[in-house]
């Protein structure tokens, strides 16, 4: 079996492990968990890292410390993983979504001034399996309407609009570190920014607002910490961040060099501005393919080769079409991210992938072209 991705774990990871059990460091406190947030800001060119439990609070604290919540509305892709909504929805905000566009597979930025009421407060673009959203434009109108802007770069460790990382094109940028993200800490989060005010913010509610004498709460805080052991983790992945990012190109443009001229089938996409870091390696299935995408998925599994869907869109999710003030309005024509779902696979994407099983996978899923 190929599985659709695994972490790679070839550095100090168990060193630095063993480390905190031999010292009783385990929970939230520690000396990796400040290690790891500094490396990984300082990877994302940010002053500041807020170390947390996983990427969905990361979002939630992003927008807990930037003040937003009930009565207030953020501007999201329906196209996106359900963490993106649902952390909207936590805050007490109510998601507005808009579709994508099909050069990027990422928010269409067209499309946003049709949402924006006097209630949008932020715009949180995600930035689509590793490809960075088109970051200028969306800051052009953050500031025409005094909004802000929160990145979901959980997928985008490393990616880059204009020559600067994702994370840092916005007041807050927030990233996942689960088992399958390009740098990973088995589970686990962060947020980063420029803006030590937003920074402590966040470190202040992670962590239950405590606050002096400590167990006399001002404000209602969340139990989001890191633990020191995840942490551990991630220092020893930031020791070799910049290669476990390059391995997932060099992986995509194996992948596009094999499947380039194969009829219905679309390789991910590459602007000229963005660096694309490929977190999943998806290809949309055409209809010219002679094949649906399920049938392709399954065929690829009876070969031993693990694949994924796309997202379903938001506005197709069962949960979100109850009544409920808080809900996006699932109404509307969303023909972009219906497409992506409906043609969308992940093929297998680890960094340790070798050049033999990108190979077989892409071999394999050429050889079945009607």
């Amino acid at each position: 079996m190929i599985p659709v991705c695994k972490p790679t774990l070839t550095g100090n990871e168990k060193k630095y492990v063993d480390d905190c059990l031999n010292s009783n460091w385990i929970s939230s406190q520690g000396e990796y968990i400040e290690k790891f947030e500094k490396a990984f800001s300082k990877f994302c060119n940010t002053k500041y890292g807020v170390g947390c439990c996983n990427g969905t609070v990361a979002m939630h604290l992003a927008l807990e410390a930037l003040g937003i919540g009930k009565g207030d509305e953020v501007i999201i892709p329906t196209f996106t993983m359900i963490a993106t909504c649902n952390a909207v929805i936590y805050a007490g905000a109510r998601p507005v979504l808009v579709d994508s566009e099909p050069k990027t597979w990422n928010i269409d930025v067209d499309k946003i001034k049709g949402k924006l009421t006097k209630k949008t407060k932020a715009i949180m673009p995600v930035h689509t399996y590793g490809h960075p959203a088109d970051m200028g434009p969306i800051k052009e109108l953050a500031e025409k309407h005094n909004l802000y802007i929160i990145e979901d770069a959980a997928e985008a460790h490393g990616a880059e609009y204009k020559g600067k990382r994702a994370g840092s094109l916005s007041d807050m940028g927030c990233f996942s570190f689960y088992s399958n993200k390009i740098i990973t800490t088995g589970e686990g989060g962060m947020v980063v920014t420029n803006n030590e005010e937003l920074a402590e913010k966040a470190r202040l509610l992670r962590n239950h607002a405590f606050s002096k004498p400590r167990f006399l709460h001002k404000e209602i805080g969340f139990n989001y910490r890191m633990t020191n052991i995840q942490a551990a983790i991630g220092v020893a992945q930031m020791e070799y961040a910049d290669r476990l990012v390059q391995a997932r190109i060099d992986n995509a443009h194996l992948y596009n060099k094999l499947l380039k001229d194969t009829e219905g089938i679309t390789t991910p996409p590459k602007a000229s501005w963005a660096k694309n870091v490929y977190w999943m390696y998806g290809v949309l299935i055409e209809d010219e393919f002679g094949i649906s995408m399920k049938e392709a998925s399954e065929e690829l599994m009876k070969k031993g080769i693990e694949t994924r869907t796309f997202f379903i869109p938001m506005h197709k999710q069962p949960v979100y079409m109850k009544k409920d003030e808080r809900f996006p309005d699932v109404k509307g024509s969303y023909p972009v991210s219906e497409e992506l779902s409906r043609k969308g696979l992940y093929l297998p994407s680890s960094s340790s992938l070798t050049k033999e099983q990108i190979k077989e996978v892409a071999d394999a899923l050429v050889s079945l072209k009607k």
